[in-house]
Parts: C-alpha cells; sequence; structure tokens
C-alpha cells in the first residue's frame, strides 16, 4: 500500500492551481488610466509666468529656504518633546521663529504630499492623488505570491484587471498644468535650486529642471543609498522581516536609474560622501553663488527616510538606545540635525539670516510600520489619516518680519507655505485657479483673531478625512468604517464617539462631498494598500 505525505501532494496541487489561475486573471493594457492634463490651465500658467511684472533690484526681496525631512515623525525632534534625540539646529528654526503645533501635511505619503506642497493646492485637484508606479501585478500568479508571503506585509496587492500602458507609467508625475514655487519665484527673478529628493516624476515635463529649478542635485526616486554599504564607517541597517525595505536595499544598490545621482538634471555622479553631508555641502555652495540675489533653496532631504544607513560617529552617540533599528535611525535624526546647523550658521556668516524665510517641515509622519519610531502620543504613522500619518514638525523663522519665540496652535497645512510667500513678496497669485493655502503671517503676528482654515481634507483613493474645529471623521470605503474623534479630549484617536455623534457625523460627510466636487479621480491607480493593525482594530488605507 502506497502512503502519501500530505504536504507533498498539497503544494504541488497548489502550484498547479495557480499556474492555471494566471491564465484565468491577467492584467490588461488600457485607456481607461490615460493620462491627460488640463490645457486651459497650462495655457494659464504660460501667460502667467511670461508677463514681466518686477525688475532685477527693484526691491529688497527675502531669499526662501524650504527644508524637507523625509518620514520625519513630529514627535521625533526634541521641540516637539522628544527625550532620547537632542536637535538643537531643527528647534533653533522653531526658537527663532514660529513653531506650529498642529502643522499637517496635505496626504500621509510621499509624492502627493511633495505636490502640495510645491504647488500650494490640494494635489487632489490635478489628480496627484497616490504615488506614482512604474510596476503593476501582471496575473493572478504574483498577485497571490504577494498576498500569501509573511514578508510582504503590512502591504497588500490591489487585484486590478485594466492598468495603465507603459507610456503613460512613465508619465506619472507632477502636471505641467502646475506652477511650482521656483516656477512662481523665477518670475520675480529668483536664483532657484533643488538639492536632495525630488519623486514627482522623471517624464521631460516632470523633472525639476523643466519646473523652475536653475539647479539641481539628488535624485528622482523616493530613496537611495546614503552611501555604499561596504564602507568601513557606516552602520547598516537593513529590516529583513520587511519586503519595503528589502525592496529599498535592492532598488537602491548601484544608485542606478531613478535612485542615480544626478546633476542639473542629467550628468550622473559618483558622490562618495554620506548623502545628507553632500546635499549640505550643495546647498551651502548655492547659497555662497547666490549671496548677492534673492535665491529659493529647495532642499528635501531623504533622511531619516530608508534604508537605514548612519555614520559610525552618530551610531556611537546612542548606547543607550537598546533597538538597533531605533538606534540607527535617531544616529541619522541627529546627523540630519547637525548639517542643518550648518546650513544655519552659513546664513549667519554671510550675514543673510535676517532676509532669509526658513521653513522646516517633514512630508508626512513617521514610518512607524517599520520599526523606526511609534509617533506617540498620536495614533498611526505614515500611509495613514490618523495624526501620526498627517501631523508633521512644521516651523517658519523670518527675522525680518516677525521675532522668535512664538507658537501657534490653530490647525495649519503645508499648502499655506506657497500663499504665505507670495504675501511677503506681495505678488498675486494666479485667478485661473484655486489656491487652497492662505497667509499665516497675520496669524502668526495676531493681525488677526480668526482661524486659517475652517476645514481641512484629505483623500487617498478610497480613504477620506476632514478637520473642522476639534473634530476629525476619517471615513473609510474599503472597511466600510466611519471614525469620529474629539481631538480637544482624543488626541490620540482612541475613542471613536460616531455613534454617539451621528448629526456631527452627516454635517462633517456633508463637507467632504462638496469638497470632493472640486477635485478630479486619481491619474494614476495604486499598486498595494497598507494594513494598518493596532489594538485598536486593523484598517486598510490606499497608497
Amino acid at each position: 500500500m502506497i502512503k502519501f505525505n500530505k504536504n507533498s501532494i498539497v503544494i504541488p496541487v497548489l502550484i498547479i492551481a495557480v499556474i492555471t489561475s494566471s491564465f484565468m486573471f491577467k492584467t490588461y493594457e488600457g485607456d481607461e488610466y490615460s493620462i491627460y492634463f488640463d490645457d486651459h490651465l497650462i495655457q494659464g500658467k504660460k501667460e502667467f509666468l511670461s508677463e514681466t511684472v518686477i525688475q532685477k533690484g527693484e526691491s529688497n526681496r527675502p531669499n526662501v529656504i524650504v527644508i524637507l525631512a523625509d518620514d520625519l515623525g513630529q514627535t521625533d525632534i526634541s521641540l516637539y518633546g522628544n527625550k532620547f534625540i537632542s536637535t538643537p539646529n531643527i528647534d533653533r528654526i522653531g526658537q527663532e521663529g514660529v513653531t506650529f503645533s498642529n502643522g499637517y501635511i496635505s496626504s500621509p505619503v510621499c509624492s502627493p504630499s511633495r505636490a502640495g506642497l510645491l504647488t500650494g493646492r490640494y494635489q487632489n485637484r490635478f489628480g496627484h492623488e497616490l504615488q506614482p508606479n512604474h510596476r503593476y501585478l501582471r496575473n493572478m500568479l504574483e498577485y497571490f505570491v504577494f498576498k500569501m508571503m509573511p514578508r510582504f506585509k503590512p502591504l497588500t496587492p490591489v487585484k486590478s484587471k485594466r492598468v495603465p500602458s507603459s507610456a503613460d507609467r512613465m508619465r506619472q508625475g507632477l502636471a505641467p498644468s502646475e506652477i511650482t514655487l521656483a516656477e512662481f519665484l523665477k518670475k520675480y527673478d529668483y536664483s532657484t535650486a533643488l538639492i536632495g529628493k525630488w519623486h514627482l516624476g522623471s517624464a521631460d515635463f516632470a523633472k525639476p529642471c523643466a519646473r523652475g529649478f536653475d539647479y539641481q542635485y539628488g535624485f528622482y526616486e523616493a530613496f537611495t543609498l546614503y552611501e555604499d554599504p561596504s564602507a568601513k564607517d557606516i552602520v547598516n541597517m537593513p529590516i529583513t522581516k520587511e519586503y519595503m525595505d528589502y525592496h529599498q536595499w535592492r532598488q537602491a544598490a548601484g544608485r542606478t536609474g531613478n535612485c542615480a545621482i544626478l546633476r542639473n538634471c542629467c550628468e550622473e555622479q559618483e558622490e562618495l560622501k554620506y548623502l545628507t553631508d553632500a546635499l549640505t555641502d550643495e546647498a551651502i555652495q548655492f547659497v555662497d553663488n547666490n549671496k548677492d540675489q534673492p535665491f529659493f533653496l529647495y532642499l528635501p532631504y531623504n533622511a531619516p527616510h530608508a534604508p537605514l544607513q548612519a555614520q559610525k560617529k552618530y551610531f556611537d552617540q546612542f548606547t543607550h538606545i537598546k533597538d538597533p533599528v531605533k538606534r540607527v535611525y535617531a544616529a541619522m535624526i541627529k546627523n540630519l540635525d547637525d548639517e542643518i546647523g550648518r546650513l544655519l550658521n552659513k546664513l549667519d556668516s554671510l550675514q543673510l539670516a535676517e532676509n532669509t524665510i526658513v521653513v522646516f517641515l517633514s512630508d508626512n509622519g513617521g514610518a512607524g510600520s517599520n520599526g523606526t519610531t511609534d509617533n506617540y502620543p498620536y495614533r498611526g504613522g505614515k500611509f495613514t489619516n490618523f495624526e501620526g500619518g498627517l501631523k508633521v514638525p512644521f516651523m517658519i523663522r523670518y527675522p525680518a518680519m516677525f521675532s522668535g519665540g512664538k507658537k501657534y496652535h490653530e490647525p495649519v497645512i503645508s499648502l499655506d507655505i506657497f500663499s504665505t510667500i507670495a504675501a511677503i513678496l506681495d505678488v498675486s497669485l494666479p485667478d485661473d485657479r484655486v489656491y487652497d493655502g492662505v497667509n499665516l503671517i497675520p496669524y502668526i503676528t495676531g493681525g488677526t483673531k480668526e482661524v486659517p482654515h475652517k476645514d481641512l481634507f484629505w483623500r487617498s483613493d478610497f480613504n477620506k478625512a476632514v478637520l473642522s474645529d476639534r473634530w476629525k471623521l476619517i471615513i473609510n470605503e474599503f472597511d466600510n468604517t466611519v471614525l469620529l474623534y474629539d481631538l480637544s479630549s482624543d488626541i490620540s484617536e482612541k475613542n471613536n464617539v460616531a455613534g454617539k455623534y451621528p448629526e456631527k457625523v452627516q454635517e462633517l460627510s456633508g463637507k467632504i462631498d462638496r469638497w470632493e466636487k472640486e477635485m478630479i479621480k486619481p491619474l494614476w491607480p495604486r499598486v498595494v494598500n497598507y494594513v494598518h493593525e493596532d489594538k485598536l482594530g486593523k484598517h486598510v488605507f490606499a497608497i
């Protein structure tokens, strides 16, 4: 009598079933996601930027520096209460300017957030709602492998039969209809530079050199290596249990493709210095070269985004942190703080600090899913519409206009930066499009007692949220859940009071509905969802 091992039968049968099913489910490229841009706004942009309204040297215009950290949680720096990492240089921006305790970003994920920041408009207005993707699942076999492998969690794949064509995938990027802050300031004879991470597309129309930047140094992708992993002074911390981290290490290896370091969007560079330090070198050189004329420096560091690599001299400062992942993360933040200090000191030495607007914020909340941080006391992190994903460190320094040491507690959003800079320059924004940001100066200086925003909105596909006064409503159409929180007494979003206040749910959901009517649908679909699970429940978020 022949005996069969149960596993010896199940595994081959399972493989055959998956291969067979792969022929039943394949993705097809179609025109459903063909990318079209707003011709009316493209023409309006062209006309606005072509108008000459100011001559060089006509006024003492301020310099502008926007420093953007990557995946840095609000409570990861000491000014916002971190007890393990001292960040005196980042803190200095807020201490010598204004610190926003309720500073929000327009999306809890990198690329859409940056699109909103650089345009001053909800990125949902022009379809940049989800992360750009160059790769989609092709059949059931790929879907099944992704779905079942524990290593892929907390990500889960999206099964779509229709996906963008190869040509349209390459067109995923910042819409040419949109006016970037760099394009806007060039109109007023600013010298402009992008130094760091772009992550807004690599199509010709989306490259930074086509979007108002005179000078570029950095990379296009969401991540790259900080330094050669074999360098003796580097501590590498791959998170082997997480696929996303594995993917980042693998794709960034060798710094090729969109992970390559480029100068002026075409010259590939072999950068041997630790990248955070190298970006600061470039920033200081740009400031030095343009000290006698108004300049705009957009400095989006990739720190402390994965892959986690720290210089040993910083790693050795955190022996009190026992978790090796958190220790490398802390070292990267400390390194970032020192480099920002170098830049601030350069402004001082050139006597430029008084007339330079310095903005510091992060592109989204801390990436708690990889174990680097927990965003306490806020719930959730990057990818989520909980406070931990949307609330970021946010500060502005401008000594020529307002004194330091101010703290502002009403909600503000990254979209306000564009409008505030335009107001300081005393120039008008284009009138052919809606700007969602406001000029923050009257609120900072006490010129008005009103609040900057009655409502703030977020949407990532099936995830929607609104913040209105003390109330925050989160609607998740994937989970069919409705969450209502009173943030005045529940900043950790522990108590869902939707059942207790149905009239408030109806009021706020109506606000979301009316806001959505002004938005357009996403220009490209998502590839994966993120599953956030904690003691309070399990929720799926679109990326």
